[in-house]
């Protein structure tokens, strides 16, 4: 196995000198917003998604949220993922619901109206029309909510859990299913949290396992929101360097004038 992972590199590490030396450019046309099962992303028109970010599937985007570079926000499993007004998710995180149901693309409950699908863990169904039955041992769906003015660190994990308004998630934080942060929480980066714990609201907290660390003033309280409304700036200004279209021809239009030829890599 590891001969071949060796093998396979180094035919890969080949090929992109042998691109090199010939003078060949190579440009992508990645997709920062796909549609799955029928179900598309939503934004509104202040909503920045960095070009290399991926969104997927039933995914709501309020009023000026962000999705930034090679962030995965992916609602794949039949329940929905809500990012709120003024929050972000940053570089490198990833946003999920509980894993895929077994065939469904075969059993998609909007094309076959009798259809029922177990989820892969088989604690539960997603039912046909839409209709998803309890999957949690809290009995609520699981679903991924993100609220308003939160901050979710690069490179953190989100498992269909509830990030309550006003919360600041620090980098590489692991947020696993059932899990609840209530409002007003600063959680440090690198902390992780259980399956099924509740965060109570006005604390900081960080660990692995998390544990409680102390009580939010009013300054930190108001530097969680601050923090959201300067990543939104942020985020206009990114913004208006990318056309709604993409920017990829302007790249493309580069290499031609240099007299380069390129492929769509």
């Amino acid at each position: 196995m590891a001969a071949r992972a060796v093998v396979g590199r180094g035919l890969r590490e080949t090929g992109a000198a042998l691109k090199h030396a010939s003078g060949l450019e190579v440009f992508t046309r990645h997709r920062p917003k796909m549609a799955f099962l029928n179900q598309r992303p939503f934004q509104t028109n202040d909503t920045f998604i960095a070009p290399t970010a991926s969104v997927i599937g039933n995914v709501t985007n309020w009023d000026e949220s962000s999705v930034w570079y090679n962030a995965v926000v992916r609602a794949d499993s039949g329940f929905p993922i809500t990012v709120g007004f003024l929050s972000n998710v940053q570089e490198g995180a990833v946003v999920t619901t509980l894993p895929s149901a077994k065939n469904a693309a075969a059993n998609d409950p909007l094309v076959n109206a009798g259809g029922q699908n177990w989820n892969a863990t088989g604690e539960g169904v997603v039912a046909a029309g839409g209709e998803v039955s309890k999957v949690l041992e809290t009995g609520f769906p699981p679903i991924t909510h993100i609220g308003h003015y939160c901050s979710i660190g690069a490179g953190s994990v989100l498992v269909s859990c509830r990030i309550d308004d006003c919360v600041d998630v620090g980098d590489k934080c692991t947020i696993l299913e059932g899990a609840w942060v209530e409002k007003n929480v600063i959680l440090e980066p690198g902390s992780v949290v259980p399956p099924y714990t509740r965060i109570p609201s006005g604390g900081r907290w960080g660990g692995n396992p998390i544990k409680f660390l102390g009580e939010l003033g009013d300054g930190a309280k108001e530097g969680i929101m601050k923090k959201a409304e300067g990543r939104g700036v942020m985020a206009k200004e990114h913004a208006v360097e990318f056309l709604p279209v993409g920017s990829t021809y302007l790249h493309l239009e580069e290499l031609e004038r240099e007299g380069k030829e390129a492929i769509q890599g």
